[in-house]
């Protein structure tokens, strides 16, 4: 299928084949028809890195009247960096489209920057939950004539803690809106949400589990001592050269020792950890996304919303939490058809948890050394 076969506007068709989007993702194939054609609530189940943005954002595109100044789409996200990156694929999108206006607003700016933008004429509002409840409290935003509203990585969201901003969005919404859910998981704390504010005859589509995983990443692992994990990590990275990747930890101060240890070893290597303030942040994701960082050693909360094009590899130095972790993270690499590595280094007795990683995403993993 093409994306003209799929009904999408011929405008919009030419500024995606310019940034080298041609073949539609399998989410894209399936939502993208029925958005553009039906007015319905919809549940969207696909993997990080499925082009999930694509198949929400090119409906809302050729939904909107750009004629009309006011608010028509909110899409909110779970962190800064990804509603920024939302807003630069939309805006990507319209290059030979009428102009649409497109305003991403999140903490760690300053607010009244966004309110000055906000008066500009806005079509599409992308946020993040907490900012959006403080803009909304400021009465600078209306979002009372929405036609749709997006909950990309609805999940993230969720256990980022953003449950009751969420429920008061969509509650001062409710009426001739349409919810659109996008999740690469769907966690029972969804449930209550999608029961209370999605239309019980929500299409639905799941790219299954043999679709979701992505075929091209390659998923190993080493088992060792835990005082030959660094060493086992050393030899990998000499193996990888010039390759870029994200290491990761379960907790910041493993975060901060791993740095230290690597740049120890003349490793060229940024920390990405919760307690980092935005503007340290955005030094290192700058400096990672312009190649002067080749390693990124970080936590499962501060990767959220990271989207960096050809990273060869993940690798899990301690495993996570949960089976959704799993999926997150190594949905870092193999992107826009690209293949890549998961390693996950493990002690004997978390050989149990690999095989429960095979068994619930479907796939293989394959021991080295």
């Amino acid at each position: 299928m093409t994306f003209s076969e799929l009904g999408v506007p011929k405008p919009i068709v030419k500024s995606l084949k310019e940034i080298g989007i041609t073949v539609p993702t399998k989410i894209q194939e399936q939502s993208i028809p029925v958005l553009l054609t039906t007015e319905t609530d919809f549940i969207g189940k696909a993997q990080t890195g499925t082009g999930k943005t694509a198949a929400f954002g090119i409906p809302i595109l050729a939904q909107i009247d750009a004629r009309k100044p006011y608010t028509q789409a909110l899409i909110l996200a779970p962190t800064r960096e990804l509603g920024q990156q939302i807003a630069k694929q939309l805006f990507k999108f319209t290059k030979y489209t009428d102009t649409i206006f497109t305003e991403s607003v999140y903490g760690g700016e300053k607010i009244e920057i966004q309110i000055s933008r906000l008066k500009r004429p806005t079509q599409i509002i992308v946020a993040t939950p907490g900012r959006l409840i403080d803009l909304l409290e400021k009465n600078v935003v209306d979002i009372s004539k929405i036609k749709t509203l997006v909950l990309d990585e609805a999940d993230e969201m969720l256990s980022m803690g953003f449950k009751k901003d969420l429920t008061t969005i969509l509650s001062k919404t409710q009426g001739k809106r349409h919810v659109w859910l996008f999740s690469a998981t769907m966690p029972s704390s969804l449930d209550e949400i999608i029961s209370k504010y999605v239309d019980k005859n929500a299409i639905k589509i799941t790219i299954d589990k043999n679709e979701a995983v992505n075929r091209k990443i390659e998923h190993q692992f080493v088992v060792g001592d835990e005082v030959n994990k660094l060493d086992t990590l050393s030899y990998f990275l000499k193996t990888k050269k010039n390759s870029r990747g994200i290491i990761f930890t379960k907790t910041k101060v493993a975060a901060r020792t791993l740095a230290k240890q690597l740049k120890a070893k003349n490793y060229n290597v940024g920390l990405l950890e919760g307690e980092m303030t935005q503007k340290e942040r955005d030094k290192v994701m700058r400096a990672f996304r312009k190649k002067a960082v080749q390693l990124l050693v970080s936590t499962d909360v501060a990767a959220r919303g990271v989207d960096v094009a050809n990273l060869s590899f993940v690798v899990h130095y301690q495993l996570p939490d949960t089976l959704e972790y799993y999926t997150h993270r190594s949905g870092r690499t193999a992107r826009a058809g690209s293949s890549g590595l998961s390693l996950v280094l493990i002690q004997k007795s978390e050989l149990k948890i690999i095989k429960e990683l095979e068994k619930q995403l479907g796939i293989r993993f394959h021991q080295i050394r």
